[in-house]
């Protein structure tokens, strides 16, 4: 018995998203991309198993979980195909296999700094799991402030007719790293903001991502202390 079903695209329920989007696939090229679709969907499923697993492994050898939480998203069809047109990509299921990696994503919490780094390590050495990007935004932050690990990580899944490599994107930040990015996201990609407020906070939260970093490796220190 299946206690939980992932919500699955249909052709019906794909064509209502895209609407009247001008530049849209054929019927033929729709099903293929269904298909793709419901194979990044395992594939995101493969990594999140592998991530829940370490954990829990972590658990009994250290009494210690790395990480806090997890989150996990798809692209949304009608997105990832505007994101395709966009950059002057074939709407195609084989083109943007080629060219997006983002299409499945898992977010990775972790308590402290040296967790992100210990999960990256745990996942990427297991035999059936390849590295294929990796962007340290914690060691070279981003102008704004931004940091955090982001990966993208190739893992096969098994289909009927033999396994199929799929890329998942990975981003692993702390508790910290995660609530200065929801702010920064809100207040410079929320349209009705006001771009005096951003050109204000913008710097106060650049300020507040070197603080945070001082005050997370102080924490960090003392949680070593402790165990």
């Amino acid at each position: 018995m299946i206690l939980e079903r992932q919500n699955v695209i249909n052709l019906r329920k794909l064509q209502s998203q895209l609407g009247d989007m001008e530049n849209r696939p054929r019927l033929a090229e729709l099903s293929k991309l269904i298909k793709m679709y419901q194979l990044y969907q395992a594939g995101q499923k493969e990594i999140s198993t592998k991530l829940e697993n370490l954990d829990s492994e972590f658990q009994v050898n250290y009494d210690y979980n790395p990480i806090h939480h997890m989150e996990s998203r798809m692209k949304e069809m009608q997105s990832l195909l505007q994101k395709a047109d966009r950059k002057g990509y074939e709407l195609t299921a084989e083109s943007i296999q080629k060219n997006i990696y983002d299409i499945a994503g898992i977010r990775v919490i972790t308590n402290y700094l040296d967790d992100i780094y210990n999960v990256e390590k745990l996942l990427t050495k297991q035999t059936d799991v390849t590295l294929l990007k990796r962007k340290d935004y914690i060691a070279n932050p981003k102008a704004s402030g931004y940091r955090s690990l982001h990966l993208v990580v190739k893992v096969p899944v098994f289909q009927a007719e033999g396994p199929v490599d799929v890329p998942v994107e990975i981003q692993i930040r702390t508790i910290g790293m995660d609530m200065w990015a929801s702010l920064e996201h809100k207040l410079r990609y929320k349209t009705d903001v006001d771009s005096s407020l951003v050109n204000k906070y913008g710097d106060q939260l650049k300020g507040y991502a070197t603080e945070l970093e001082q005050i997370e490796r102080g924490m960090q220190k003392i949680h070593k202390d402790l165990i």
